[in-house]
């Protein structure tokens, strides 16, 4: 017979064991932590830095209203409560042959936070790179469809009459220029057909856009550009200035910051239970084509909501006519329909990506892989905070496998809840 004493350095023993199984578990190493910053506590750049320089990509990703001006949407007086399940699904995927789980991508892809939410309840919410539910991540161009959401508001409202108005029917300052005379239509599909490039190489059109941003205003960064090099309505050609023109009609129309309309109309409604944060520029109107900051699961119940096609609760928060037009492909002219070959393969609606398929999904993207994937038939989506290394995931793994990811997503979904297919 053994001893009191004999027992409780037994169960001293395996509780030190159980510690350092779970210890070993969380401290698993994430992909190339160390290039990330890890050794100097994943640090904030510069304003020079922060985009380009991989040594601070994840601190300045996860924190970057700590260096830059920014508009607050506060959140809402009640949290929309988002269930947990009781244990997370086992979800599985097939890549380059290989038949693989979340945790392998997690091991493989620069992944800050991931969650995946189903009919409003979290199956899945995972962080790497010391990042928690407290950060505020980087939307990058995620943002211009919250943006889109703008416009349709203002639709409803009444502050803006069509999107067949032109641009500088809101802002007189740009009349006579190539994106003051193209319709809010055209800005939000993309197909103003001004000449414009974007590489993020640092050298391109949208860094001499941004620089201006930064030191002028929006409006003298659109006037720079004054070429239109195809009819317009006719091509899609990706140019994040479009959204930035489509702010500045927002802030025009609606005489209110993006922020402050966006609150009231959006953050609030959905039951954030964070504030989120708006980049700004000199002349302190929000850089709508990226730099919105938010918590994951606050970007998850943005999910959520767009997947219920904007209802929450049985109320209406988001208009509904708009949203469907906004993110279905089959309501745009082929030029913006899902491609079959392509990076993406993925159409252009009101500023969010259209997959093809009979069944309307959609994402919401940004650089350096930021991502919320949403399919309304299941009430699914995905939500990816990212590191990348490449701006366009296309250029390395990471595109291919979280399409492949997804798709393993809704798998897992449909296997589980069969009869709701």
């Amino acid at each position: 017979m053994h001893s009191s004493r004999e027992l409780h350095l037994v169960a001293a023993c395996l509780a030190l064991v159980a510690g350092a199984l779970l210890t070993s578990a969380s401290a698993r190493a994430a992909p190339d932590e160390d290039v990330l910053g890890k050794s100097r506590g994943y640090p904030v750049g510069t304003r020079a830095t922060w985009y380009f320089d991989e040594s601070v990509r994840v601190g300045s990703f996860s924190q970057l209203d700590t260096l830059l001006p920014h508009h607050t949407l506060r959140k809402a007086a009640e949290t929309w409560q988002l269930p947990r399940a009781s244990a997370e699904p086992k979800i599985a995927y097939r890549f380059r042959g290989e038949r693989l789980t979340l945790d392998d991508y997690l091991d493989r892809q620069r992944i800050m936070a991931l969650l995946v939410v189903r009919d409003g309840e979290i199956l899945v919410e995972r962080y790497q790179y010391e990042r928690n539910d407290r950060h505020r991540f980087v939307s990058h161009s995620m943002a211009k469809s919250i943006v889109s959401l703008g416009i349709g508001f203002a639709l409803v409202d009444g502050r803006i009459r069509s999107l067949d108005d032109k641009a500088a029917d809101y802002v007189p300052e740009l009349k006579g220029n190539v994106y003051g005379e193209t319709t809010l239509r055209n800005l939000l599909r993309m197909a103003s057909g001004v000449k414009f490039s974007e590489n993020y190489d640092g050298r391109d059109d949208l860094s001499k856009f941004s620089r201006l941003q930064t030191t002028k205003d929006t409006v003298a960064g659109l006037k720079l550009f004054d070429e239109r090099e195809a009819p317009q309505g006719e091509r899609f050609h990706y140019a994040s200035i479009e959204t930035s023109a489509l702010g500045a009609v927002l802030r025009a129309a609606t005489g209110r910051s993006l922020a402050e309309y966006l609150g009231e109309k959006l953050w609030q409604p959905l039951g954030a239970e964070s504030d989120a944060t708006w980049i700004t520029g000199a002349d302190d109107l929000e850089r709508a084509a990226g730099n919105f900051n938010a918590t994951l699961r606050d970007f998850g119940r943005l999910g959520a909501l767009l997947a219920n096609d904007g209802v929450r609760d049985g109320k209406q928060i988001l208009p509904k006519d708009y949203l469907l037009e906004a993110t279905d492909w089959h309501r745009h002219p082929s030029a913006f329909a899902p491609q079959d070959s392509g990076p993406r393969g993925m159409g252009y609606g009101y500023q969010f990506w259209t997959m093809r398929g009979d069944a309307r999904r959609f994402a919401l993207l940004g650089v350096y892989g930021q991502s919320i994937f949403v399919d309304p038939a299941t009430k699914t989506v995905f939500v990816q905070l990212a590191a990348a290394k490449h701006a366009r995931v296309g250029e390395e793994a990471m595109g291919a496998e979280r399409m492949a990811l997804w798709q393993g997503i809704l798998q897992t979904v449909a296997a589980a809840a069969p009869t709701q297919q």
